[in-house]
């Protein structure tokens, strides 16, 4: 409640990927999204009816496909809309990451960054700026990502706390622990999207138009000069509205670590670091507080993954997950 007395809401979704029995088997990623829920509840005064947990378990009857993602977050974003403002909106996402070939000239990576749906039916940087742009004002939309490439998931974000070096250096983890990648490398994205559709077609936006329509990440729906187009009004908005937050689990060009399957209980590396920061730090956090102690962790752990920050300066220096 603000100090008019209007009820502040605080919605979250939170998604959770393990792509059981698949060769792209992960573990831990369920286990991110519990431990959150559970975070959200104690400690950031969320309510169950307010929160909506998409996980590819087997008992689950709603499976974190593409299209049902979206359709969450809009949800999520619809009821923002329809309040009164100020709402802290929360997503939460542990699972593989991929990059793909970039339709924007100036990206000094030249690829885009995406998450992984369990149906393989990406949703990339593109979707969720789209998503942040809609948001009303005083109404702010924090991101974690606990993927590989999740660096710049939300298109054109400023960067607070970026890459942590320039040098070539080693990807690999260092840790003795058993730990898998939570990256899909595109070919293996596009190989496996090819065999479904059985078209032979370098172009992935090809493959998810045949087998998602009009589901579809935006960037693979619209032509590229349209795109351009909306991008470059996204840059015209943003520059009004700029609601998003998005604490990702590496940099563009890194790797995230999904730790142990073995039979301990397994967990993605970033999302325990976010875990770690908030047990030891019973107060109020700012958003760049907890990335950088975050990556503290991880270093201190022996991960060579280092989380990033990109949001407004005004958002770097708030409080995370606090009323506006």
């Amino acid at each position: 409640m603000d100090q008019q007395g209007v009820v502040k809401r605080r919605l979250a979704v939170l998604v959770g990927c393990n792509y059981p029995n698949t060769r792209n088997e992960l573990h831990g990623c369920v286990n991110d999204v519990l431990a959150m829920k559970e975070t959200l509840t104690t400690r950031f005064g969320f309510k169950q009816e307010d929160m909506e947990v998409l996980t590819d378990e087997p008992e689950s009857k709603v499976k974190p496909t593409g299209a049902n993602i979206k359709a969450a977050l809009r949800r999520m974003v619809e009821k923002a809309q329809n309040g009164s403002g100020g709402d802290v909106l929360f997503f939460h996402y542990s699972g593989h990451g991929t990059r793909i070939p970039s339709v924007k000239p100036a990206h000094p990576f030249r690829q885009d960054e995406a998450i992984v749906p369990c149906d393989f039916n990406l949703i990339t940087d593109v979707d969720f700026r789209e998503l942040v742009n809609q948001l009303p004002k005083g109404t702010s939309f924090t991101m974690i990502s606990d993927s590989c490439h999740s660096g710049g998931l939300i298109d054109k974000e400023k960067e607070q706390i970026g890459p942590f070096s320039s040098s070539n250096r080693s990807l690999e983890m260092e840790t003795t622990t058993t730990t898998t990648l939570r990256a899909l490398p595109f070919k293996e994205v596009l190989d496996h999207l090819s065999s479904l559709t059985g078209i032979l077609t370098s172009d992935i936006g090809t493959h998810l138009l045949e087998l998602f329509g009009g589901d579809a990440g935006l960037k693979f729906r619209l032509p590229t000069i349209d795109l351009m187009d909306l991008l470059e009004k996204m840059t015209l908005r943003e520059r009004h509205v700029d609601s998003g937050i998005l604490l990702s689990g590496c940099q563009a060009d890194e790797t995230s670590a999904d730790v142990g399957g073995g039979g301990g209980k397994a967990y993605g590396a970033f999302s325990n670091a976010i875990q770690t920061v908030l047990k030891e730090n019973g107060g109020a956090l700012k958003n760049k507080e907890l990335v950088m102690m975050a990556r503290e962790v991880l270093e201190r752990l022996g991960f060579q993954q280092h989380p990033c920050l990109y949001c407004s300066d005004q958002n770097a220096d708030a409080t995370f997950l606090s009323l506006p």
